[in-house]
């Protein structure tokens, strides 16, 4: 898969010619791969409500219960085109399309081992095609990569869910990371919208974990342990760098994420893409606080994050 993503021209993509690619070879999880360039051609067609129903079907046939499959990381290419130059209505679903395969399955896991997790477990194979599942993610985040002079310029998309989808995609990338990480963090300073503040944290913190960045750790704390930060840049950045490090949580941490306030951002930062998946809409924020914070060692009671003990 990865020799097959790899070996499409550029020509092949910018010039849409889907006849290029093998699709033949691979399977999606409903039927052949064959089907796939139909879906693309009309998601990129001037039918709005034809369009719309492309994408619909290929959520469907890509993204299965919150997994990838071989066939997905060749139509990233051209997905993301036409996120790029199509209808602007579709376009974070699209991108968001794209972040999904090119990542590991991730549904509820708010962990802190888990939140920024990309890579899939090696071994696992996907039965279809008999191909390792992280093979397409690789295959997928490569073809991102490549494609970073489509995908920058989103950060300052009109629409706030783009940003902040790009922001989830572009934190899957395999290299360029600096320049990545630099056009995150200068979008971060010129952004005004609470749910992509959110994404463009969480995005730089992940390039910085899978890439080893010494230094993220130390600008995330400096973020949340800031008073003068807005309060869901100081949530973000607590969540990153809870996953940044191993650390004990601070305890002045603790008190930020287990204000009374709190509960107050689960329904604002529900969209944010990280969140999305966690268990129960609307409490995905604080199911991930909980998750984060709460120790577990076994032989003993789990401790509630926001118990304050006993009274009296």
């Amino acid at each position: 898969m990865r020799t097959a993503v790899g070996a499409i021209p550029p020509e092949a993509k910018d010039g849409f010619r889907c006849e290029e690619v093998p699709w033949q070879r691979f399977r999606h999880f409903y039927g052949p791969g064959e089907e796939i360039p139909g879906l693309l051609t009309t998601l990129g067609s001037a039918d709005a409500e034809a369009a719309d129903k492309a994408l619909w079907q290929l959520w469907i046939n890509l993204h299965h219960q919150g997994s990838t499959i071989a066939v997905g990381a060749l139509a990233v290419p051209f997905l993301l085109r036409t996120a790029t130059a199509g209808h602007p209505a579709l376009r974070a679903r699209t991108l968001r399309l794209v972040a999904e395969i090119g990542r590991c399955q991730h549904m509820g896991d708010g962990s802190r081992e888990g939140l920024l997790q990309v890579a899939e477990e090696p071994l696992l194979i996907e039965g279809s095609t008999m191909c390792p599942v992280d093979w397409t993610i690789q295959a997928a985040r490569q073809a991102v990569t490549d494609d970073l002079p489509l995908l920058l310029p989103l950060l300052s998309d009109p629409n706030p869910e783009v940003r902040s989808v790009t922001a989830y995609v572009l934190a899957a990338v395999t290299d360029e990371v600096p320049r990545v990480s630099s056009a995150l963090r200068f979008r971060l300073a010129n952004e005004d919208d609470a749910v992509v503040r959110v994404s463009l944290i969480l995005a730089i913190a992940q390039l910085a974990r899978e890439h080893q960045d010494d230094h993220a750790h130390r600008w995330a704390r400096d973020l949340w342990s800031d008073p003068g930060r807005p309060p869901e840049v100081r949530i973000g950045a607590g969540l990153a760098w809870l996953c940044l490090v191993t650390d004990p949580v601070p305890d002045e941490l603790r008190t930020l994420l287990t204000d009374p306030g709190i509960p107050q951002y689960d329904a604002l930062l529900q969209p944010v893409p990280w969140l999305t998946w966690t268990d129960a809409p609307g409490l995905a924020l604080r199911n991930c606080i909980d998750e984060m914070l709460t120790v577990n060692i076994p032989g003993t009671v789990l401790a509630d994050p926001w118990d304050e003990g006993p009274s009296g």
